[in-house]
C-alpha cells in the first residue's frame, strides 16, 4: 500500500492509504476533503483539483506535465512550480509518501 500525506485548506494533515491505479484526487475526494471540488470528475478539463507538490519523498516519480494540464494551469491565480492537477497524478508505489497540499479555490 502506498501513503500519500494530504495537507488541506485549514492546515489538516492526514496520511492516506492509496492502492496503484489509482489518482491521487480520487485518493483525496474518497477521504472527505470538500475543498478539493474535483468538478469534472478527472476528465482533465477543469483544475478544480490543483495540489501544489511539497518537496521530498515520492516527487521524482511523477510524470512529466501534459500540455492539457499545463493549459487548464495557467487559469490559477494560485499556480506555482510546484502545481499539479491531482487527477492528472497516478498512484504508483514509487509515489509512497508523496506530500500535496491542496491548493487555495479560485
Amino acid at each position: 500500500m502506498t501513503t500519500i500525506i494530504v495537507v488541506g485548506a485549514s492546515g489538516e494533515e492526514r496520511a492516506l492509504e492509496a492502492r496503484p491505479g489509482q489518482t491521487v484526487m480520487e485518493i483525496i475526494r474518497d477521504a472527505g476533503f470538500d475543498e478539493l471540488l474535483a468538478l469534472c470528475g478527472g476528465c482533465c478539463s477543469c483544475a478544480t483539483c490543483h495540489v501544489h507538490v511539497e518537496h521530498g519523498q515520492g516527487t521524482k516519480a511523477l510524470d512529466p506535465m501534459s500540455d492539457d494540464e499545463n493549459d487548464l494551469l495557467d487559469s490559477s491565480s494560485h499556480r506555482n512550480e510546484r502545481s499539479r492537477l491531482s487527477c492528472q497524478l497516478q498512484v504508483t508505489d514509487a509515489l509512497d509518501g508523496l506530500r500535496v497540499r491542496i491548493a487555495p479555490e479560485d
